[in-house]
C-alpha cells in the first residue's frame, strides 16, 4: 500500500466518478483504476462498487475514508516537520522520463534537491509547477503554455528523434516518408499529439490514429511492424532496445528535435530556486537546434535562441 494509492481512493470517494478523479489528479483513467484495484487487493477489501454507470462506496470504504485521509494529514505533517529540522524546505523537481545523468553533481551544494517520483506527463509537470506543487520541471512546453501559467523555460536538453522500421535498411529516411502515431488518449499524450500532428502538417509525414497508448513500448514496435513506412519514435522511447527485427533510421529533410525545458514560475523569488535552475541550465548552450535543416514546433519556445 502506497501513500499515492490512498490520496487516489480519496479522490474516486470525493468525486465518485473515476473520468473526473482521474482528471483533478492529472492522470490516466486506466492507471487510476489500476491503483484502487491494487489499493482493494492490499487491503483484502472492496472499496467501491462500481458498473458503467455508478461509482459508490462500499460500506468498508465509507468507514476507512476518514482513517485514510487522517494517514494522509499525517505524513504531510510529518513532511513539514523534516523540513522544519532540515533548516529549509527542499526545492521540488519534477520530471517525465529524462533527466541530465549529471543532475546531483550540477546542483551539490547549490540547495537541497528533492526529486519528486510522480511521473506525469509535460502538460500536467506544468501546471503542478504553475499550482505550487513543484518548483521546477523538466518537460516540453509551448510558449503558449508558458503565457497561460505564468512561466519561464529554460533549454535544458534536446533528442534527435529517428524513425523505427522494419527490414535491414539502417539509412536516412526523409520526413514526408514516414508515420507518426497519434493517440486518442490525451490525458496522457496531449504534448506529444500536437508535437506529432504539427510535424505531419509540416513534413507531409502520414499520420496513423490509434487508441491503445502504443506511443511506446512492446505495441509500439507492434504498430511498426504493420506499417507500410518508417514510424516516428517518441522521446519516451529513445533509450529503448529494440527487437532484433526492427532499425533505426536517422530523419533527415528535416532532423526531428525534440526539447527539454526546466520551467518554473514567472514570480519565483526564493533564492533556492533560482539558484537551482541557474544551475542546472548553466553551459547547456543551443544543443544543435539552430543547424539548418532542423525542425522544431513553431511555438516552441528554444526556435527563437541564437537569433
Amino acid at each position: 500500500m502506497e501513500l499515492r494509492q490512498l490520496r487516489y481512493f480519496v479522490a474516486v470517494a470525493e468525486e465518485l466518478h473515476f473520468g473526473r478523479a482521474a482528471a483533478r489528479l492529472l492522470i490516466a483513467g486506466p492507471s487510476l483504476s489500476q491503483q484502487i484495484k491494487a489499493l482493494e487487493r492490499d487491503l483484502g477489501v472492496p472499496l467501491f462498487a462500481r458498473d458503467r454507470r455508478t461509482v459508490a462506496l462500499t460500506a468498508t470504504g465509507a468507514a476507512l475514508l476518514p482513517e485514510a485521509r487522517a494517514l494522509l494529514d499525517r505524513a504531510d505533517e510529518l513532511r513539514r516537520r523534516a523540513r522544519q529540522l532540515s533548516g529549509a524546505e527542499p526545492v521540488r523537481l519534477g520530471y517525465v522520463n529524462w533527466l541530465p545523468p549529471d543532475l546531483g553533481a550540477r546542483t551539490a551544494g547549490v540547495a537541497q534537491l528533492y526529486v519528486d517520483t510522480w511521473v506525469v506527463p509535460s502538460h500536467a509537470q506544468a501546471a503542478r509547477v504553475a499550482d505550487g506543487s513543484l518548483d521546477l520541471a523538466v518537460c516540453w512546453v509551448r510558449t503558449a503554455d508558458l503565457a497561460r501559467h505564468g512561466l519561464t523555460a529554460r533549454l535544458l536538453g534536446a533528442d534527435r528523434l529517428y524513425a523505427v522500421s522494419t527490414g535491414s535498411d539502417s539509412g536516412p529516411v526523409r520526413a514526408a516518408d514516414i508515420a507518426v502515431l497519434v493517440d486518442d488518449d490525451v490525458t496522457s499524450w496531449s504534448s506529444w499529439n500536437e508535437f506529432a500532428e504539427e510535424f505531419a502538417r509540416d513534413t507531409g509525414a502520414r499520420v496513423v490514429r490509434i487508441h491503445n497508448g502504443a506511443i511506446t513500448g512492446p505495441a509500439f514496435f507492434d504498430h511498426v511492424r504493420a506499417c507500410t513506412t518508417p514510424v516516428l519514435n517518441s522521446p519516451k522511447g529513445q533509450t529503448t532496445p529494440l527487437p532484433p527485427d526492427l532499425v533505426h533510421r536517422p530523419v533527415i529533410a528535416p532532423e526531428v528535435m525534440w526539447t527539454w525545458s526546466l520551467v518554473h514560475r514567472d514570480d519565483e523569488v526564493r533564492a533556492a530556486v533560482t539558484a537551482v535552475a541557474e544551475a542546472v541550465t548553466r553551459d547547456v548552450g543551443d544543443l544543435g537546434l539552430h543547424r539548418e535543416g532542423v525542425w522544431l514546433p513553431a511555438d516552441d519556445p528554444h526556435r527563437a535562441l541564437g537569433g
